[in-house]
């Protein structure tokens, strides 16, 4: 574990990896140096071709990696192909994959088909499993999942109001969404839908379900690709949908009537911790092209490299730190995750995603500046990996509510705190007593900073 697939990993994480693990990092590593970064001109060449079909290149390099063991390497125990990875051990291969952006794909550990594969298996009885998990974890077919809206608050899922509507033996489905993958690619094959089946429903966690929508189901139509910071995404993309009288069989519905939220949130925990350990990876990669430039003899203002100067010298400093910090938040979550399972993970995944994201882009920003106006432009990766970074700040929901749900938790502890502070203050009387320092039963306050003179 001397090489550069571990370089940055802390050493209470090396301990924990199993030799099986440690194996597949170092294979995932020289696979996404050898066969990944170094074709990027090839898939944007071929993306420029046929923007929304999957480039020769990744179904080659798919094919490849599944023959090589690579394939599927997120997948969780129960699964008879998962490879046993923990967390942990994963989300040290996630952070290589994140090295371009495209290169999970070719192991199919990319969003979102990881989050809709735990889902289908979590929550699918065996007939849907056998008709949309199965081809997925070939990698024969692709999927999107559904839930944002444009006509209401999003951040607060109980507003969605995509109508799904139970009619005999089929179920219609109105409304709008939006960041579905695009249809317009051949190889998406259905959608993962949440919308409302119970809007009276007195208990709002109740009133939503989910369901498939197979891509182009009649009464489903995607009205126009939607870009992300002015770029189109091609050839995964994202829509905007529309529903009018979809029908789809009841037998589409997962798990059942009102169990949405229920999905959801078995769906999103890693998936969030993915996200990040891709975006570090991304990150390391913007470094290295920093340092790079820091020390390219034909880039010398005033007759100095760039890396001579105190500020950029500084600047670098910072950026390993902040680097090398957010590595440490993720893989605390992925290790809690591992010893005590999601849900008593969620303020360790909630971190994570409030901190790498925002992290992320400004490191990526510094690295843009020293690049000067070359570092605007497709001279390198930084604008996508900006983007990308920008992004997930608001996929699987906005910085906001999270520091929200965050931060009503931290309030939840205000009344334990105040014991423990009244508790400073009655054995502070105690202390000052036996000190003799006690004047008329007061003694310096521990709350208050502010002393009373008329009270010493």
């Amino acid at each position: 574990m001397e090489g550069p697939a571990f370089q940055y990993l802390p050493q209470w994480v090396k301990a924990k990896l199993r030799p099986n693990a440690i194996d597949l990092i170092q294979r995932v590593y020289e696979w996404v140096e050898n066969e990944c970064i170094p074709a990027e001109p090839v898939y944007k060449a071929q993306v420029a071709q046929e923007r929304w079909k999957t480039p020769p290149l990744v179904v080659e390099l798919r094919k490849k990696a599944k023959a090589a063991g690579l394939f599927n390497l997120f997948l969780p125990n129960h699964f008879k192909e998962s490879p046993g990875l923990t967390n942990l051990e994963y989300a040290c291969c996630a952070e290589i994959m994140g090295r371009t952006y495209w290169a999970a794909q070719t192991m199919n550990c990319h969003a979102p088909e990881t989050g809709n594969i735990e889902l289908l298996a979590k929550y699918c009885n065996e007939e849907q499993k056998k008709k949309w998990l199965q081809p997925l974890l070939e990698g024969t077919a692709s999927s999107a999942y559904s839930m944002t809206e444009p006509d209401v608050a999003s951040s607060d899922a109980t507003q969605i109001a995509c109508s799904i509507t139970r009619d005999g033996d089929e179920y219609v489905i109105n409304g709008r969404k939006l960041y579905g993958n695009v249809s317009t690619n051949p190889d998406l094959t259905f959608y993962i839908l949440m919308g409302c089946t119970d809007p009276t429903n007195p208990d709002p966690w109740k009133r939503h379900s989910t369901v498939i929508v197979p891509s182009r189901t009649p009464g489903q139509k995607m009205v126009r690709n939607l870009t992300i910071m002015g770029m189109d995404w091609a050839p995964e993309g994202h829509g905007e949908h529309v529903y009018n009288n979809c029908r789809i069989p009841a037998e589409n519905v997962i798990l059942g009537e009102g169990r949405a939220f229920e999905i959801a949130q078995g769906r999103l925990g890693p998936g969030r911790i993915h996200h990040c350990m891709r975006l570090i990876g991304q990150c390391e990669r913007a470094y290295e092209l920093a340092l790079i430039r820091c020390t390219s003899e034909q880039k010398k203002p005033r007759g100095r490299l760039i890396g001579d100067f105190d500020s950029n010298i500084e600047r670098l400093a910072t950026m390993r730190l902040q680097i090398d910090s957010m590595r440490l938040v993720v893989l605390n979550a992925a290790d809690t995750m591992d010893q005590l399972g999601n849900k008593a993970g969620k303020y360790a995944i909630a971190q994570s995603k409030i901190l790498v994201p925002k992290m992320a882009a400004e490191i990526i920003d510094e690295c843009m500046q020293m690049y000067g106006g070359q570092g605007l432009t497709q001279h390198t990766p930084l604008p996508e990996m900006w983007t990308y970074a920008r992004f997930v700040r608001v996929a699987d929901g906005p910085d906001a509510a999270h520091r929200h749900q965050v931060g009503r938790d931290q309030l939840k502890m205000a009344g334990q705190m105040k014991s423990k502070h009244d508790g400073y203050e009655k054995r502070s009387k105690e202390i000052a007593k036996a000190w003799g320092l006690l004047q008329n039963g007061v003694s310096f306050p521990v709350l208050d900073p502010v002393i009373q003179p008329s009270k010493l």
